[in-house]
């Protein structure tokens, strides 16, 4: 399709019609003044070589080339048009048990591990759809917020372990209601919450919560996973999960809880066995739901073709310059710079060949500009739109691929955002600059608890901007976050060889540590009292959210959570 990127500059255009009527005026009156100066075919006789047709074809072929500059300016372009379209689509939820009896090895290769695969299957059929993971054991939350990022979705699934939540059991109504909050604003969308557990429901009112989703237009499919018949649960050191009586853990899927929950939801219990049943009726199920409009901005990179424009109009110029108003023998009275004018007709020949060359250049920063306003306007969309436009014209160019990838991360498309950020680390020759871009990667892999890959990141921005204490605060907070999920984690399950090899770590971690604070004691000196004060915050926010958690755990006191660690 083709259209204009400037079409403001076609009003030059105007221009031609005012030029030919003062040119014909002009004519007319010459002819006037000639014919009070005598006879016209006496005059023709006394100059044999002047041409009345000549300095007609030399002012069309001007006007030719004014309305080629015009069109050229206006940028033309041929590629597909940019649209917003509303497409169909739903918004899928799914909550995925992670307590420790999903690991049981009942269906092949694990409970876990089948789960996945199947969510994986589900979001490659996706389209104009939208997804949230919602992770949940004995407590629940957002792993990945609701967005369209498909690929985002498969990396957060893949690093999903039992880890992630130290407080075993299985809270299914919990998981209910976060994932119920978790869809978006939009109207007329067909929304589902797909729960997918063993069915070992520790803590009661599943059935209670999914009636509440159902009020909401929600529809609740429950997925089991596991046999009737039960499997025991590895305990990751070659033995396998034990009650407090010693008794080796015996975790059977309860298909009737399951199917209570699926029906309060006004869904469908689905089982998940080692065929590939579960995934087509879900796929056939997903599908039945109410489609709405999602509204979605639409890019195609545009080919610029006003180079084409420009080289035509410097072809007319040339022609314009080598046609006489005289008549003569061809070549014969040509001397291009003894004419008054074509000495200038040239220099702007010249300077149109160069001008050419540097509107390319010029276009890159100039989306960037109309991107950063999107970008300030919170239409982050469309500001991507226009990030991209910049990336295609000058794929070199590090600040457009940078603000691509912020516009990405505003949107939660966080996969897509870190390989922006990670091109334009590599790129980029400016350290300050450079270091905003690796700081952008850690706070993305921090947000989803990825500390290991956060902390690696931080590293790398304080690499190249040592002073940055936003920075070296974040990679001390992920440091002690990561020690604090395995020291959680550890519980009464653990053999002592676990115990030992925790041991020998969390000494060569303070090691470790001391190396690493004495090259950052200098540093940490000079650190900021506002730096100062929000570390202080941070604790003592830390602190009350500890003390708002045991209150609610001491006002509703559940004795199976402390009773069984699966």
């Amino acid at each position: 399709m083709f259209r204009f990127e400037s079409p403001a500059y076609l009003f030059l255009l105007l221009l031609i019609p005012l030029l030919a009527t003062a040119y014909f005026i002009a004519m007319r009156n010459r002819m006037k003044r000639l014919r009070k100066f005598g006879d016209i075919q006496l005059l023709k006789m006394l100059m044999p070589d002047y041409s009345a047709s000549r300095p007609m074809l030399k002012f069309i072929l001007m006007l030719v080339a004014l309305a080629l500059i015009a069109v050229a300016l206006a940028r033309p372009q041929f590629g597909t048009k940019i649209t917003n379209e509303k497409r169909s689509g739903i918004e899928l939820v799914i909550a995925l048990d992670i307590s420790n009896s999903m690991l049981a090895e009942d269906v092949t290769p694990s409970r876990l591990d089948k789960s996945k695969l199947l969510v994986e299957n589900i979001v490659d059929k996706f389209h104009n759809d939208k997804i949230a993971l919602v992770v949940f054991a004995g407590d629940a939350f957002v792993q990945l917020p609701i967005t369209s990022d498909y690929v985002s979705a498969k990396m957060f699934m893949n690093s999903i372990t039992p880890s992630l939540i130290t407080t075993q059991g299985t809270d299914i109504a919990r998981a209910i209601d976060v994932s119920r909050h978790s869809f978006t604003k939009d109207e007329n969308v067909g929304r589902a919450i797909m729960v997918i557990t063993d069915g070992e429901d520790h803590e009661g009112g599943a059935v209670e919560a999914a009636k509440a989703a159902a009020k909401d237009g929600v529809n609740i499919f429950v997925v089991g996973v596991g046999s009737p018949g039960g499997s025991v649960i590895p305990d990751g050191s070659g033995g396998y999960i034990k009650d407090n009586t010693g008794q080796t853990v015996m975790s059977r899927l309860n298909e009737d809880m399951c199917k209570e929950v699926a029906m309060a939801g006004g869904g469908l219990y689905i089982n998940l066995d080692n065929t590939s049943s579960a995934r087509d009726r879900l796929d056939a199920e997903l599908g039945k739901l109410q489609k709405g409009d999602v509204s979605s901005v639409v890019y195609s990179e545009y080919d610029e073709q006003f180079q084409a424009f420009i080289l035509l109009a410097i072809v007319v110029l040339i022609l314009e310059i080598c046609v006489l108003e005289t008549k003569g023998r061809l070549f014969e009275r040509l001397n291009v710079f003894s004419r008054k004018g074509n000495a200038a007709k040239i220099l702007l020949a010249l300077f149109m060949i160069s001008v050419s060359s540097g509107v390319s250049a010029q276009s890159d920063r100039y989306d960037i500009r109309k991107g950063n306003r999107q970008y300030r306007m919170h239409d982050y969309e469309q500001a991507e739109v226009e990030y991209r436009k910049s990336v295609a014209h000058n794929p070199r160019n590090a600040q457009a691929v940078y603000n691509l990838g912020c516009a990405l991360m505003m949107q939660q498309k966080d996969s897509a955002a870190i390989t922006m950020f990670l091109k334009s680390g590599q790129m980029e020759k400016n350290k300050l600059r450079k270091s905003m871009s690796f700081h952008n990667i850690g706070a993305i892999f921090q947000k989803h608890g990825m500390y290991s890959n956060a902390i690696e990141a931080y590293k790398e921005a304080l690499r190249n901007n040592p002073s940055n204490d936003e920075t070296r605060y974040n990679l001390v907070l992920c440091k002690r976050l990561q020690k604090t999920i395995p020291r959680k984690n550890g519980g009464g399950n653990n053999s002592q060889n676990d115990k030992n090899k925790d041991n020998k770590k969390d000494n060569k971690d303070k090691s470790d540590d001391k190396n690493q604070n004495k090259e950052e004691k200098r540093q940490d000196n000079k650190m900021s009292k506002e730096n100062a004060e929000r570390l202080l915050d941070a604790a003592i926010q830390n602190e009350k959210n500890t003390q708002q958690r045991l209150k609610k755990a001491s006002a509703q006191p559940r004795s199976r959570r402390l009773q069984k660690n699966w």
